[in-house]
């Protein structure tokens, strides 16, 4: 096998063994390749691994792929902070958003939503650790931008979103991931249609698949380190 479809069968197999672990099934959490950085050249040869979604954390490098790799039916999801200039291409050429945190960010969607293709799935961001570099709303907010989003009308809210701090404290790590889990199951109990929780990556998935996780993204584990930035990243949030 190749070296991408190596780490992907490992991280199938660790999954596969946080849920046992956890008393869940595997085939209830979704591995989300997380591509950013990564050439074209790298998606496919994951996507003949058997591997068909995909998150892109950065718009222009998103799209280049999507180009690129028009051949394949690969189901992308946009994972990144969002400018508001770049809501319409995002609304135009993903299925999935995970990182809406603000309403004004929801309505730009919604409204550049074509009406040709199916409602934009969606999760509302909540930064659960409270660092300033994160985008996301506070805990006690998620509910109210859940709410916003639910009435949009080329939206649907599947869930919630987080990226929490990246520590070895174990501890920390779990507390973080239950707040989130919290969050989802009163937002459940209040009436929301809801069954997703995107949380957790290559370091810290095992902790987030025990807290719930339907949703892991996954990147160095299966393109390895990344290698270089991209202009996107020095960008200023609009």
């Amino acid at each position: 096998m190749t070296t991408i479809a190596t780490r992907l069968q490992a991280i199938k197999s660790r999954i596969a063994e946080a849920a046992r672990n956890a008393g869940r099934q595997p085939e209830d959490i979704l591995l989300l390749a997380a591509s950013k950085t990564n050439p074209p050249e790298k998606v496919r040869e994951a996507w003949e691994a058997g591997q068909t979604v995909f998150g892109e954390n950065y718009l222009q490098e998103g799209l280049i792929k999507i180009r690129a790799l028009a051949d394949l039916p690969i189901e992308w999801h946009f994972i990144g902070p969002i400018q508001s200039n770049k809501t319409t291409p995002i609304a135009e050429n993903f299925l999935w958003v995970h990182s809406v945190d603000r309403e004004k960010i929801a309505v730009r969607l919604s409204n550049a939503r074509p009406e040709s293709l199916p409602p934009l799935q969606v999760c509302v961001q909540v930064n659960v650790s409270g660092e300033v570099t994160k985008s996301g709303v506070a805990p006690e907010q998620a509910a109210e931008l859940a709410a916003f989003v639910s009435q949009l009308p080329r939206l649907k809210l599947r869930g919630l979103m987080a990226v929490p701090e990246l520590t070895s404290a174990t501890a920390l790590q779990r507390e973080q991931f239950e707040i989130m889990r919290k969050i989802f199951e009163q937002l459940k109990k209040d009436g929301f249609d809801i069954d997703t929780l995107s949380m957790g990556m290559s370091e810290d998935m095992d902790i987030a698949i025990a807290e719930g996780a339907t949703i892991v993204r996954i990147g160095t584990a299966i393109f390895g380190p990344r290698r270089y930035a991209i202009p996107e990243e020095l960008a200023p949030r609009q």
